[in-house]
């Protein structure tokens, strides 16, 4: 766990400039957060239930209910006014509000349809004159450039990561005969014994021609002599994602199956180096899909090369094709490609990476070395 304290002060007003650049932002009185994770980013709290209030005038207010009025006594943030109640996003916006109305800006992206709707139900009860306004991704914008205090964690869930892996594959438990759920459980076990506070995606363990679905989960095929076995998971420390895959083979593996592997690994490399302060996320993209191309795989490698990481596992930016953004010093990412040949198996690498003033601080440090167990 982390000993340094997040600066939630300057987490807020950065929101608020990435709000003051919106075309509404003269007539904005502040922005309605409803998504967890953003709630935690710009308070501390990290309960299920909750709603923010961020007022153009810098202050905060946080509702949550009778279920974590102790825990926001030792979680929130000092500078973010509380109410206990059962009605969280009106009681944040008529703490900040009172009866005069205004513009809020709401996290649209993170809303379904029955949400705004009970958005809208729930204001015009009220009777304050409230109008909503889409203003989606400010939060997600300042999320996106880790500071020291998220690098240091999110390095603690890749440490507990490798360190589970490593506990896995010394213990010989990927091996013939057992299953792919009992990988996979074998696997969050030892992240749990490590310190995982949870796994940050249902953990992928696919075998032999399972290994060709990308996103694969883990079932009941047997491990058998001959397969490669993709193997992805991650861990969550204190809120914070790790995102890692490895691929092994189990017993003697084919010609095709060590060159496939080869190919894969040598675009991972190609694609980390790729990944620097300036340079563009298509650009990255393109140097590691070149190599799997030129090998004549290119055609078995569909999904983008890599994404960002931090409270949630999938953030920006995306390393793809269609990506108009550029890797910036501080984001964290992924860089994952794979080949997936139908039928028969594929093959996936990944690492979590720091962008630094020069080459990346790959975050996720166990061997990439073909393993044939």
């Amino acid at each position: 766990m982390s000993t340094a304290t997040p600066d939630f002060a300057s987490r807020r007003a950065r929101v608020l400039e990435n709000l003051a650049a919106d075309s509404y932002s003269e007539d904005f009185d502040g922005l309605l957060i409803t998504d967890l994770n953003n709630i935690r980013y710009l308070t501390g709290f990290s309960g299920s239930a909750g709603a923010a209030f961020l007022a153009a005038d810098g202050r905060t207010f946080f509702a949550s209910d009778s279920r974590y009025a102790e825990q926001v006594k030792t979680e929130l943030d000092p500078g973010v006014e509380v109410e206990i109640t059962r009605t969280y996003s009106g009681s944040v916006v008529s703490a900040a509000l009172g009866t005069r109305g205004g513009l809020v800006g709401i996290d649209d992206a993170n809303l379904t349809v029955a949400q705004l709707t009970g958005l809208r139900d729930e204001f015009a009860a009220l009777a304050h004159g409230i109008e909503f306004h889409p203003a989606a991704g400010h939060v997600e914008e300042a999320r996106r450039i880790k500071d020291d205090v998220e690098v240091e964690i999110i390095a603690r869930a890749c440490a507990v990561a490798d360190e589970a892996w490593t506990a896995l594959v010394e213990a010989g438990q990927i091996t013939a005969g057992r299953t792919e759920r009992q990988v996979a459980a074998d696997l969050e076990w030892h992240m749990r014994q490590a310190g995982s506070d949870g796994v940050s995606f249902d953990t992928i363990v696919g075998s032999g021609p399972n290994g060709a679905l990308p996103h694969y989960h883990a079932g009941d095929r047997e491990l058998v002599s001959g397969d490669l076995v993709v193997v992805d998971f991650g861990a969550y420390v204190s809120g914070y994602a790790s995102d890692c895959t490895r691929t092994v083979g189990i017993g003697p593996l084919g010609d095709w199956q060590r060159e496939i592997y080869e190919v894969t690994l040598s675009a991972q490399r190609t694609g980390t180096s790729a990944v620097i302060d300036g340079s563009s996320c298509k650009d990255a993209d393109s140097a590691a899909r070149e190599v799997i191309s030129e090998a004549g795989f290119g055609e078995y490698f569909g999904h983008s090369l890599g994404h960002g990481v931090g409270l949630d596992v999938h953030e920006s930016p995306g390393l793809s094709q269609s990506s108009t953004s550029t890797l910036l010093r501080g984001d964290v990412v992924t860089v994952e490609p794979g080949i997936y040949l139908p039928g028969r198996g594929g093959v996936r690498i990944e690492d979590t990476m720091l962008v630094t003033d020069g080459a990346p601080r790959v975050l996720t440090t166990t061997s990439k070395e073909l393993l044939e167990l």
